[in-house]
């Protein structure tokens, strides 16, 4: 069983105590910026952090803005969202008696209750208070027969985590358990007493990408330096990294080499500990394992036998007959999507594999079960349609699984399945947070630079007259979707429909390309030389929403985090004169040189690599940190980031405010100590950094209520 963060970002993982060696550009005038924890870096940034909240702390909004923030995070109505494994679920629960959080299980009939009664597994406030430490719960992965549990800790929230082993029943650490110092590890128990492990074990053993290549056994008992090698990835791959799949069938130990961020080689573990490589495409994105089938998306077209899957496909591969007769039998195709349609969330249980199917944004789950003679066939579960469904989790042992719906206008409905693929009920359903009886949310399409149609949602007041107040999100990259949500993600607008909507304002998210809304060749569309589609997308939804009189220049904003820090910089490089504010949250923003921090390195699949001459001219095109320059007016910009961000890092928002400010441009600067490339640690934290975000843009873009 494996309990993890639920969070949106799909960048990877990295750990950095300070910057790399900058070899491009050495002479920059803010290089020094890079130096995240030098003297003269953290005095800067305390003088910016000072400056910012004297300009937004001080308006009477923000602190109106902060209690309602955090008592939407903190309000106890919420849906405990849950793994479920061997008939319990587990929770992770934060709220303002909490602030780190609780850790807790409960049987699934108690979980039915409307107030579940908790078995309080950890509570991480008490064991930072114990320990004097900032440890931040980033998951925990459990034996099979939930002996015991590798439980993973961040310092401050950021990626790298350090593993201890747990005893759930004595509610302790185990001083004589396995335990992984600080580093970007993973682990997972291949039975109680055995583990797969893979981190960094000195000098040779991490890939250019500063990601472990080495997976090694380790049996109790032994210490470290005896675990035993059983794959080795080469230093140019970006990682190597074990996978464990559990049921009634056995258990499957796999290794992910990671060739790029998008493709792998999978291997089998073998008895002997030697091992098998799978007869598996490498764009293969795992899902799971169900009745021995190991269940996987299409990243590209495969040849299967002669026959083509499509891209984006639903596939099941009967990895347990393969490993017994080396057999390479033919897959099962389970969905294959068309042009306006995509698998999401997915999940395999142990009588049905379960996926979220969106068809032009709108979600359905459709339960797909075999019969006697092995073939699979699917049914549509009875859940609203509308707007946007997950799968929650499914239970390897067990019939119980989980999905939730929710739109920007209606609070998440929790449904329960119990594994005929048929029928689901309603459970728990979240309280309105706020009145949108008035509101309406809407579905446009705009036409970007090359032709492509591009959705758009935009939510307002149903009668309001004229452009509003209006906030355009994004994304676009990494094949992150943005299905409609109910403004309950602090990666993405939070709490806006209390914040915002309630007092006038909109809400506008756009569909571009470089997500996955519409699939695999979606995200495609705006890889390496074609990144700069995004960018168009984005300035084409502005455009078509200033055109229908919702928003004027003077009236839009527009806000963005990481790759989506990276969009609004550009576009707001590029297209100046269509908005009156931006706020750029942690954001990658020196594309000449974004592979020299953080897990920068991996990413040379999506943007493409600027050590090679003809790529970096390329980007040089479109890197907001080249492109920025004085003489030009600039709508006022926010720049939100974490010390403690060890993926993507503080080093970008600091020198793109520090030459923007040189250069005699209006420009705002906030950098939180906490919460590692993200919103926050803590529901404070959360709201703490958006009510930063909507005062400024409050303020900006003329927002009366």
């Amino acid at each position: 069983m494996k309990i993890s963060k639920r969070i949106m970002l799909t960048i990877a993982i990295a750990f950095v105590t300070g910057a790399k060696s900058a070899t491009l550009e050495d002479h920059d005038p803010y290089i020094w910026l890079s130096d995240i924890h030098g003297a003269r870096a953290t005095a800067w940034v305390a003088a910016e952090n000072a400056r910012s909240n004297a300009a937004l702390t001080i308006d009477p909004r923000y602190a109106v803005f902060r209690e309602e923030i955090l008592k939407s995070l903190d309000t106890e109505d919420r849906i405990p969202l849950v793994n479920v494994d061997h008939g319990s679920v587990y929770n992770f629960w934060q709220d303002a008696a909490h602030v780190r959080g609780l850790w807790r299980r409960a049987g699934v009939t108690e979980y039915r209750n409307a107030n579940p009664n908790w078995d309080i597994l950890l509570d991480v406030d008490k064991y930072d208070s114990e320990q004097h430490k900032n440890w931040v719960f980033q998951g925990a992965s459990c034996s099979t027969a939930n002996k015991r549990c590798l439980i993973d800790l961040s310092p401050g929230g950021g990626d790298a985590n350090e593993i201890f082993e747990f005893d759930p029943a004595k509610r302790v650490f185990l001083p004589d358990g396995f335990h992984l110092a600080l580093a970007k590890s993973t682990a997972d128990y291949i039975d109680d007493d055995t583990v797969l492990i893979a981190t960094d074990f000195g000098p040779g053993t991490l890939t250019k990408s500063s990601y472990p290549r080495i997976v090694k056994i380790w049996h109790r008992g032994q210490p470290l330096a005896a675990a035993v090698t059983v794959f080795e990835a080469r230093p140019d791959d970006i990682a190597a990294r074990p996978v464990i799949f559990r049921g009634p069938w056995g258990t499957l130990a796999l290794i992910d080499r990671g060739l790029t961020f998008f493709t792998s080689d999978f291997y089998v573990l073998l008895d002997d500990n030697t091992t098998l490589k799978l007869p598996i495409p490498q764009g293969a994105d795992l899902k799971g394992v169900t009745s021995g089938q190991l269940v996987f998306t299409l990243r590209d077209d495969w040849d299967d036998h002669g026959r083509t899957l499509k891209q984006g496909s639903l596939v099941a591969f009967d990895l347990v007959n393969f490993i017994k007769t080396k057999t390479v039998r033919p897959a099962s195709l389970l969905y294959s999507p068309d042009a306006h349609s995509t698998v999401d969330t997915v999940s395999a249980g142990r009588d049905a594999v379960y996926a979220a199917v969106f068809e032009n944004i709108t979600g359905s789950i459709y339960a797909f079960t075999t019969g006697v003679d092995g073939t699979w066939s699917y049914t549509n579960l009875d859940l609203p349609a509308g707007g946007t469904t997950e799968v929650m989790t499914a239970d390897d042992w067990s019939p119980e699984a989980y999905f939730t719906y929710e739109s920007f206008l209606v609070p998440p409905t929790l449904f329960e399945g119990k594994g005929d693929g048929h029928a689901v009920v309603s459970i728990k359903s979240q309280k309105p947070l706020f009145d949108a009886h008035n509101l309406v949310s809407e579905q446009f399409w705009a036409r970007s630079k090359d032709g492509t149609k591009i959705s758009y949602f935009i939510v307002h007041d149903k009668d309001a007259k004229g452009p509003l107040p209006t906030i355009l999100y994004s994304y676009g990259g990494f094949e992150l979707t943005l299905f409609p949500w109910y403004w309950n993600d602090g990666h993405r607008p939070l709490d806006a429909g209390e914040v915002w909507l309630s007092r006038g304002g909109a809400i506008a998210v756009a569909n571009i390309r470089g997500g996955g809304e519409f699939g695999p060749a979606w995200h495609q569309a705006a890889l390496k030389y074609h990144h700069r589609r995004a960018f168009d997308d984005f300035a084409a939804v502005a455009e078509d929403m200033i055109a229908k009189n919702f928003a004027t220049p003077k009236t839009l904003g527009i806000v963005g985090a990481s790759n989506g820090g990276l969009l609004v910089s550009a576009t707001m490089v590029e297209h100046p004169d269509l908005f009156a504010a931006v706020v750029c949250q942690r954001p990658l923003i020196d594309m000449l040189r974004y592979t020299q921090f953080g897990a920068g390195a991996s990413w040379v699949d999506e943007y493409g690599d600027p050590a090679d001459p003809n790529m970096r001219a390329y980007i040089k095109t479109y890197s907001p940190y080249q492109n920025v320059k004085a003489g030009t007016k600039m709508p006022p910009v926010l720049f939100i980031t974490e010390t403690s961000d060890d993926r993507v890092t503080p080093v970008f928002a600091r020198m793109m405010a520090a030459e923007m400010e040189a250069q005699g441009h209006d420009v705002l600067f906030n950098e939180a100590a906490e919460g590692g490339h993200g919103p926050g640690s803590t529901n404070a934290a959360q709201a703490d950094m958006w009510a930063l975000t909507f005062t400024y843009f409050a303020e900006k873009l003329g927002l009366r209520r």
